[in-house]
């Protein structure tokens, strides 16, 4: 059986998290590399690996199987539709989009064009929250009555002047789709989709160089009808400090934590007989002065792979991706603004 041909668009930071774990992966062969910036891929072997500056050039040279979209958030649509115009199966990073439209018209044209796309939610491969989904789809938890969700990380103004889109209110979107949509898909994975959006305020307490928010709170409620408290911030001083989820249920109270979601702080569930699994080790996505998400990207490719060439289910589809772009939406349009 042949190798999966892939391509990159967006040599970024997390382009070359995806040009990592394809050529790792024994069934995947990396084709070709696009940026419009030829000095992010100068130091690509041009023998193994061919690099563009234009997409269309690249979708026109080469026969891909899939089309990795790591470019920024406002591209994500329009690369994505290139690529399924051109044949190619899509693997886009978060977000998938920045409008629930964009979302439906990059769906509708995968099913014109018979492709997929694969979304990128790293966080459904955490060990963590992979055990919490089991005890929840096992009823071992029973009735959940509310989930507290905490992010407080730290961006500087280092972070900020990388690239002139991010921080903008039509390019980069808001802090929710850039940093922590993530774990608002963690919320969907686990609890299902949000009925009521009860209100929540943002403000820009530290960063006075941007357009968007650096602070947030919200409640919600599920359609199961818990309460959701959404706390996040990117104000915390000089590291991230947490991100953490807390699960108050009928049958049990837990949280996972740490940085990353990567830890268990706290557990007590009424069967005595479920202990804490062992987690596996595994760091963050580290980009040099501030760190990501937890660094699955490989079980990303591996999930691809396997679906298409065996048809393996899917961790995260496009409905999912989606459904998250809906989920910011709908929370930043309930938001009070605090203006300083």
């Amino acid at each position: 059986m042949s190798k999966i041909r892939f391509g990159i668009v967006g040599y970024g930071h997390i382009g070359k998290k995806h040009y990592q774990h394809i050529i790792a992966h024994p069934d995947s062969e990396l084709i070709a590399v696009c940026d419009i910036d030829i000095n992010t891929t100068k130091n690509i072997n041009s023998n193994k690996v061919q690099t563009f500056s234009l997409l269309e050039k690249m979708l026109s040279t080469y026969s891909l199987d899939v089309l990795c979209v790591c470019t920024p958030n406002y591209l994500h649509c329009e690369h994505t539709l290139i690529g399924l115009e051109n044949g190619c199966n899509i693997i886009v990073e978060k977000p998938m989009a920045l409008k629930v439209s964009d979302c439906e018209s990059m769906i509708l044209k995968a099913e014109k064009v018979g492709k997929k796309i694969f979304t990128v939610m790293q966080n459904r491969y955490a060990p963590s929250a992979r055990w919490i989904k089991k005890l929840i789809e096992t009823n071992e938890l029973g009735k959940i009555f509310q989930i507290q969700i905490n992010c407080i990380w730290n961006r500087s103004q280092n972070y900020y002047s990388q690239n002139n889109w991010r921080g903008t209110k039509e390019k980069d979107g808001g802090v929710l789709f850039t940093q922590f949509s993530h774990f608002v898909d963690i919320l969907y994975y686990l609890n299902g989709d949000i009925q009521n959006y009860l209100g929540g305020m943002t403000a820009n307490y530290n960063h006075s160089y941007i357009e968007i928010e650096d602070s947030g709170s919200f409640v919600m409620q599920s359609k199961n009808g818990s309460i959701i408290n959404f706390n996040y911030s990117i104000c915390s001083f000089e590291q991230n400090m947490e991100s953490s989820l807390t699960i108050i249920a009928e049958k049990g109270t837990v949280k996972i934590g740490g940085q990353y979601l990567n830890e268990v702080s706290y557990f007590q569930i009424a069967n005595k007989s479920i202990l804490i699994p062992s987690m596996e080790n595994r760091l963050s996505n580290d980009y040099g002065f501030y760190q990501g998400s937890m660094n699955n990207h490989d079980k990303v490719i591996e999930n691809v792979v396997e679906n298409l060439r065996f048809g393996k289910p899917l961790v995260s589809t496009a409905e999912d991706g989606k459904a998250v772009v809906n989920i910011i939406r709908n929370m930043y349009k309930s938001a009070r603004i605090n203006e300083r």
